[in-house]
């Protein structure tokens, strides 16, 4: 391939195009198509292998090769150096092939005579349908634009063996079993409810007409005039998310962000330059950036894999003149692999009854719109595309993570039934919503959200909570390559401000690190991320970060109420290094004659065991503490709460919690200091009477768990949870809630 020029590329790929729109067998094509590929960039091989069933690369055509081979010789996924391409979606290139530990010899194929191999993926909707190798006799280097020319070929064999039916999505991915048959689906819940409806597939890829292209210009401006049309309807969608839904914005805004990305434009220029179309080339960089994502460790970059296909599939369809969502029935379970925040917002959420997805995550940006609009989501449901037909019945229960393909009617009947007193539960909690969370006998407990988006700002009104008692200001940075400057971050703080109409916001400064790695901090690999540099550790370590954000914080809050929080706090020392930090901030804007919030309220988060005996010292140092209980409890236990095999060894309901509950709220009683619980364990309407019964006046929750717990506490007394639960605390059994569940039973209490 020395010395192969752009124009040569072109040509190569123009003859190609001309070979595969042919008519003929589709063998006899194919064969014309490696013999040409060889020819052009003066190899001595070149192979094309197609998945098949089962993940099985088949050799399908050759040019070097024995022809006694083809169709004979099979590698399984991960089998030789083929194999390898295969299961990893990555390109190898070898100077000598048969030194390499993966090799893998088949004597019928004759490749005896040649060393060197360069073996790239086809890639077609994001899926890895077959392999293209070539090989010379000498052994020799080859470089990284060869290696791209390759790929470029390969991205175009691909589409084109799709469109001639060489790959089919049947043999690729066949389903099990019987159609007709009842099927159950399990998956992981991200967003509880029930749905019932029938199946609508979402179908984001964009088939490509046109591959290559003789005049780069006029691709090239293709490209800008579609990339000013997606920006134009970006910018549309975030105005009308603000306007209608109160809080879509900052998730589009992070979403316009990737669509302004220059190395990405820059990227699909370079494709353009080399004989591509301008939906072909956005269709190689998109599988070749996700690929690369797909190789990542880091989950929070692997799950910005969904914006990032949602932005190429409307690019595509801007250039191709195509449509991305279909008209939904009035009863619509929607199903896709993944999908992004404006590929959702497509769609009527009225109409939308549920969503299943076989990838997905809890911070990927559709599901955090998903919570918000209340459409039910599972997630992670292996083999949905396979198992799913379009307009099947489906009952989605994504309060257990299951998905029930054409149901029997005894099941209709009986999730119909769950689905009506669902509705009727919600009303309930609707005609409380203005009335005070206050125990029978008198007792008032404030009721608190907690928070990460301006989607979720939206809930105070609809929950009527006293006000925000986490925030956690880290959400939607998390995608970004560098933190917001301080500007972006005072005027996305002031919107939390405005939509907060006056109640009380708890903003905890940046928890980054361990599972959730920001751009923002270097990701230095460790054995437990949890236990190592992250939260308070890296910001205390990198203050330019802290102090930004906390100057964003106070020129936000000028003339209102401002509370500060700091996570992971350790030792006094860490708070009192932290607190220095917030006052010459404070300082800071004084003296630039900036105006002053009206007021500033300090406070940590308590989640590491170590500041349980250190809690009288902060007396005098700050104003609050808000019990984190889900890391609180998972350090105390040394039980990972991500590990499902350890993870149900301890309850929160158990002898030793809620004796050290009740330690810290007697504490802080003792001095003074205002105390909260802000854990899963506030939300929970069993767990949230026990807290009470503890003490705590204060809980802070998801939205969903607001109207349960409100209605728990004014079905219940004080004077009689109370002395059941603290007699309970010298207990020696794992668990009170058996025992505590009965009390409430016998007690006539319906919990929420």
């Amino acid at each position: 391939m020395t010395g192969f020029s752009g124009g040569d590329l072109r040509r190569m790929l123009s003859r190609l195009r001309d070979v595969m729109a042919g008519g003929g067998e589709v063998q006899g094509r194919l064969d014309k198509v490696v013999t040409l590929i060889a020819k052009d960039i003066k190899a001595d091989v070149c192979s094309c292998y197609v998945m098949r069933a089962g993940e099985v690369l088949e050799l399908y055509a050759t040019y070097g090769l024995s022809q006694r081979a083809v169709h004979l010789t099979r590698l399984r996924v991960g089998e030789g150096l083929v194999g390898e391409v295969a299961a990893h979606a990555r390109a190898l290139a070898l100077a000598d092939a048969w030194s390499h530990p993966l090799f893998v010899y088949r004597p019928e194929t004759g490749e005896d005579f040649f060393r060197s191999l360069m073996a790239v993926p086809m890639i077609q909707a994001g899926r890895v349908v077959g392999v293209l190798v070539v090989q010379t006799r000498e052994e020799r280097p080859f470089n990284d634009w060869e290696l791209e020319t390759l790929e470029t070929v390969a991205m175009v064999i691909a589409e084109l063996m799709t469109a001639a039916q060489v790959v089919k999505r049947e043999e690729l991915f066949q389903a099990e079993g019987n159609a007709l048959l009842h099927v159950r689906l399990t998956g992981v819940s991200l967003n509880a409810g029930v749905g019932i409806g029938v199946a609508v597939m979402h179908k984001p890829h964009v088939r490509i007409g046109r591959l290559v292209s003789d005049d780069p210009e006029a691709e090239q401006a293709r490209l800008h005039a579609a990339l000013n049309t997606l920006r134009e309807e970006v910018d549309a969608l975030i105005g009308g998310a603000r306007a209608e839904a109160a809080g879509f914005g900052d998730i589009l805004e992070v979403y316009r962000m990737f669509a302004d990305d220059r190395g990405w434009i820059n990227r699909i220029s370079e494709v353009i330059a080399s004989g591509l179309t301008a939906e072909a080339a956005v269709q190689k960089v998109h599988d070749d950036t996700r690929i690369r994502m797909q190789q990542m460790s880091d989950p929070v970059f692997r799950e910005r894999l969904q914006d990032l296909d949602d932005l190429a599939n409307r690019l595509l369809s801007i250039l191709t003149g195509g449509g991305l969502s279909a008209e939904l029935p009035e009863n619509a379970i929607l199903v896709c692999r993944s999908l992004g925040p404006t590929e959702l917002l497509e769609y009527d959420p009225a109409k939308l009854k549920g969503l299943i997805m076989e990838e997905g995550s809890p911070t990927m940006h559709a599901v955090v719109v998903a919570k918000a609009l209340d459409i039910p989501v599972v997630a992670q449901v292996k083999g949905a595309l396979n198992r799913i037909d379009a307009f099947d019945q489906i009952v989605l229960d994504a309060n257990v993570g299951q998905v029930f393909l054409r149901p029997a009617d005894e099941l209709l009947d009986l999730y119909s039934g769950a689905v009506e007193a669902r509705v009727q539960q919600i009303a309930a909690y609707a005609a409380i919503r203005n009335l005070p969370a206050t125990t029978k006998d008198g007792v008032e407990i404030s009721l608190c959200l907690n928070a990460g988006f301006l989607i979720d700002m939206q809930n105070l009104i609809e929950t009527n909570a006293d006000g925000i008692g986490l925030y956690r200001t880290e959400m939607p940075f998390l995608s970004l390559p560098t933190l917001p400057d301080v500007e972006t971050q005072q005027a996305f703080y002031a919107q939390v401000f405005a939509n907060a109409g006056g109640k009380p916001v708890t903003f905890r400064t940046l928890d980054v690190g361990g599972d959730k790695i920001a751009a923002s901090s270097v990701h230095v690999p460790e054995d437990n991320p949890a236990l190592g540099w992250r939260s308070i550790r890296l910001t205390l370590d990198r203050p330019a970060l802290l102090r930004q954000q906390l100057r964003a914080l106070i020129r936000a809050a000028e003339g209102e109420h401002l509370r500060v929080m700091f996570p992971m706090i350790a030792s006094v020392a860490e708070f009192d290094a932290a607190r220095r930090l917030l006052d010459a901030e404070l300082e800071r804007h004084a003296d630039r004659g900036g105006k002053m919030p009206a007021s500033v309220k300090v406070g940590t988060m308590l989640e590491v065991p170590s500041l349980l005996w250190q809690l009288d010292k902060l007396e005098t140092r700050l104003d609050f503490i808000s019990v984190g209980t889900n890391d609180l409890l998972q350090f105390i236990f040394a039980a990972d709460r991500g590990n499902t095999r350890v993870a149900s060894r301890y309850d929160t309901l158990s002898p030793s919690v809620l004796r050290m509950l009740r330690m810290v709220v007697e504490t802080c009683r003792t001095f003074g200091i205002e105390v909260s619980v802000c854990g899963e364990m506030a939300g929970q309407p069993l767990d949230a009477l026990a807290l009470i019964a503890l003490g705590y006046r204060t809980l802070s929750m998801s939205a969903s768990g607001v109207g349960p717990v409100r209605a728990t506490v004014r079905a219940v007394r004080l004077t009689e949870i109370e002395p059941f639960v603290v007699q309970l605390l010298d207990s020696t059994e794992m668990s009170i809630r058996e025992r505590l569940r009965a009390f409430v039973r016998d007690k006539g209490i319906v919990l929420g």
